[in-house]
């Protein structure tokens, strides 16, 4: 067997090592004598991490519970996120629910009922599909309206 993995190893080790590959940049003109002029934008130097919504919620200006000011206020006081917190108001089961987004990655978002109680993590985490005691919550989700964004 470790005779059959050493054959199949050297016989792919071989075959890749004759193979040369060629690497241009993306501001590299292509090379041909049917090309008049670059085609390939230049690239920019504008920051592009800051994702950009598909969608703008509606913004809520209602008075906000203290629970939700406690939360906002913590969040300020730690270094900005990316991405940025946004704070989002629902219906769901027939409720009112905050929602806030994850600070980042593998991290879950949360949702919580109009006394600040942690309802469930709808997405996120490793698998991102969350706690899994919402498993609906992106589905029956309605009346979207945004309640806070980190502003820095």
């Amino acid at each position: 067997m470790r005779l059959l993995v050493f054959a199949a190893s050297l016989l792919l080790t071989t075959a890749c090592a004759h193979n040369q590959v060629s690497v241009t940049t993306p501001t590299t003109p292509p090379e041909g004598p049917n090309v008049a002029g670059t085609s390939t934008p230049a690239p920019t130097s504008a920051n592009t991490i800051d994702p950009v919504a598909a969608r703008v919620a509606e913004s809520d200006t209602t008075a906000r519970p203290q629970w939700l000011k406690a939360r906002i206020a913590a969040v300020l006081s730690e270094r900005k996120r990316n991405p940025i917190t946004r704070i989002l108001k629902y219906q769901y089961e027939g409720k009112t629910v905050y929602y806030q987004s994850a600070p980042c990655c593998d991290q879950f978002s949360q949702v919580f009922d109009t006394k600040g109680t942690l309802i469930c993590q709808p997405d996120g985490g490793i698998t991102g599909k969350g706690d899994g005691k919402c498993p609906d919550f992106e589905k029956n989700k309605t009346n979207e309206k945004l309640v806070w964004q980190d502003p820095r």
